[in-house]
């Protein structure tokens, strides 16, 4: 059943008009009929099956039937300090931490970064990138959206009011057992392309953040956060 994110509210027993960007997915590319169902959610927290029941030429009408309050969210609340990199690798980076149980992105710059958002161009990309994580909640059944956070600089970030639970990806550095005594609250540090030059680091570890080696090779910055997550959902959920 297709699965639609949508920014106005919803309750049971109601009839609302679909947004433009439901309608044009829904009944224009999808070629939607009258009756067919589909799962809502707006991102506060569950789902709901609706049912349309008025197809116009400009707009539809869909009836909310059914609340289910399920979330599908990970078993850890995880605030990726991603650097930010060019074209598809940022899009690739932000989906698939997206699928696997992210809670917020926030954009960083560093030394090595690769771009520098400017003037009206911020939010255009900043839209884009939200809509990135939008489209994967619907793919993977997450109903609530991870909030793209605006770019700051790496080393304001590390000073920052964060989680107690720090890691910094940093390949070919010597660590102990760091998940042993992880508490579900995380604050994860993965650097760009370049990756993090040896002060970023030995800054973030000032600022309580433990190097995080995963493996023997050296991660691209779009893959990293791939493997982190998933290391971090099969840790906390064998527990």
């Amino acid at each position: 059943m297709n699965r639609f994110y949508i920014e106005t509210e919803l309750n049971t027993g109601k009839t609302i008009e679909l947004t433009e960007s439901v309608f044009h997915h829904w009944v224009r590319v999808l070629r939607a009929k009258e009756q067919e169902q589909a799962i809502f959610f707006n991102g506060k927290g569950g789902e709901y099956l609706v049912t349309l029941t008025e197809i116009n030429k400009k707009n539809a009408l869909v009836s909310i039937d059914q609340f289910n309050p399920i979330d599908r969210v990970a078993p850890f609340k995880v605030i990726l300090g991603q650097v930010m990199s060019k074209g598809d690798r940022m899009d690739y980076a932000i989906q698939k931490a997206t699928e696997l149980g992210v809670t917020t992105i926030q954009l960083l710059t560093s030394d090595r970064c690769e771009m520098r958002l400017k003037y009206d161009r911020d939010q255009k990309k900043l839209d884009h990138w939200q809509s990135i994580a939008i489209a994967a909640c619907e793919q993977c059944g997450m109903n609530r959206v991870p909030e793209i956070l605006p770019p700051v600089s790496l080393n304001d970030w590390v000073k920052s009011e964060l989680p107690t639970s720090r890691f910094v990806l940093a390949p070919n550095k010597d660590q102990t057992n760091i998940l042993l005594n992880c508490t579900p609250d995380i604050a994860l540090l993965i650097g760009p392309e370049g990756g993090l030059s040896e002060v970023e680091i030995e800054t973030a570890n000032q600022y309580q953040f433990i190097n995080w080696c995963i493996g023997d090779r050296v991660l691209r910055t779009e893959t990293a956060p791939v493997v982190a997550l998933s290391i971090l959902n099969h840790h906390f959920s064998s527990k």
